[in-house]
């Protein structure tokens, strides 16, 4: 039996990337798991099969995390299929890569609306469902360093994340008196399908193998992480923020720089 064995699991964007490992590894520890996606429902179906292989109940569902409606009708539906919640997971995100001042304004609003409001359209609705019906569960808010990092051509992401990050540790605050956990995971540059939007598959594997650890992340990495988070064994846990980025937002940069060569004799 898994450590989350009997545990119920709606992951947001999860029909690939990041979310397709979370789910799969929520799957592999025993959970019952809803595969959320908005436009890959090929791949969601896959997810689900991956999941229903280790004996659990997978389902997918369509919603766009930046309308709140659909959110809080996919929070709904996964409760009417699953038969409860006890575990959410806030992955679905969207990201243009432009300077701010010549950003079109449609997705620089789209990442906003899908990134930060449908993670707080998500948390919010499912605190909510938690506390009617007294389950003492757990949100995960998938972030990322950008949320502190000020990288250019992202200014859009990296403020949809650090709203992240205080929305997810205002709301474990508000909501440890329902025994309700909230925590954060910042994940490094993880090998994804999104990355293929911004990088070639030459500059990823040459900028990956300059990494401390010579290599991008995996979703399963992440997934594992999540797995750890909500563990009943790691019930003392909540507002924590878990780093899971190889080494990337160590000064390895800056290191490499100050390595010279002995002068010559």
């Amino acid at each position: 039996m898994g450590v989350l064995s009997g545990k119920k699991a709606l992951v947001t964007g999860s029909s690939r990337g990041i979310g397709r490992g979370v789910a799969e590894e929520l799957a592999r520890a025993g959970a019952d798991v809803i595969v959320n996606y908005r436009s890959h429902g090929d791949e969601a179906e896959q997810v689900c099969e991956t999941c229903r292989a280790q004996g659990v109940q997978a389902h997918a569902i369509r919603a766009d995390m930046g309308q709140q409606e659909q959110v809080e009708d996919l929070v709904d539906q996964a409760v009417d299929k699953l038969g409860g919640l006890d575990i959410v997971v806030s992955n679905a995100v969207y990201s243009d890569r432009e300077l701010f001042y010549q950003a079109d304004l449609d997705g620089f609003r789209k990442t906003i609306d899908v990134s930060m409001w449908g993670a707080f359209y998500l948390v919010r609705k499912a605190s909510l469902t938690m506390q009617a019906s007294g389950t003492q569960g757990n949100i995960v808010a998938i972030s990322s360093p950008h949320a502190h990092l000020a990288i250019p051509g992202a200014m859009a992401y990296n403020m949809a994340k650090a709203a992240v990050d205080q929305m997810a540790r205002t709301a474990a605050v508000e909501l440890a008196e329902f025994g309700i956990r909230v925590n954060i995971i910042h994940p490094g540059w993880t090998d994804t399908p999104g990355e293929r939007k911004f990088f070639s598959e030459e500059t990823l594997r040459e900028r990956g193998s300059e990494l401390p650890l010579g290599r991008l992340g995996h979703s399963d990495e992440i997934g594992k992480g999540v797995v750890f988070l909500v563990s009943p064994e790691n019930a003392y846990i909540t507002g924590s923020t878990l780093t899971i980025d190889g080494g990337i937002q160590l000064p390895w940069r800056e290191m490499y720089r100050t390595k010279e060569k002995p002068a010559e004799a």
